[in-house]
């Protein structure tokens, strides 16, 4: 396979919808990792606990959203740059499958089963 037979459009489109749908979760998700109330008064410790497990999973779950909105800004600019669905360990064209099961892939399967 080479860099021409791949649809760049069709990539930059699948990679801009995940982007929205990550940013979309992201703003909903901001609410449920804010910091978790501590009276007393008005919830239950047990209900407390459940808040601050929910608190911190939310954290988790924004903070790898990031990542992957991170690995989707850099296979857009890949894009711009013309060299995307390269591998970047060994230079060969990515598998079109893996891309569009994945389109922010940076590594062959090779690759990525040689970096595990």
């Amino acid at each position: 396979m080479t860099r021409g037979t791949l649809d760049l459009f069709h990539f930059k489109e699948l990679l801009n919808n995940k982007w929205s749908e990550l940013d979309l979760l992201n703003e909903t998700g901001d609410k449920a990792a804010q910091p978790v109330e501590l009276d007393q008064t008005r919830v239950g410790r047990l209900s407390r606990m459940d808040a601050m497990q929910a608190q911190a999973m939310s954290v988790e779950v924004k903070r790898r959203r990031e990542i992957e909105l991170t690995k989707i800004k850099s296979a857009l600019e890949r894009i711009e740059a013309e060299n995307y669905g390269e591998c970047l360990g060994c230079a060969e064209m990515i598998h079109i499958a893996r891309l569009e099961h994945n389109p922010s892939a940076t590594l062959c399967i090779k690759c990525a089963e040689l970096k595990e």
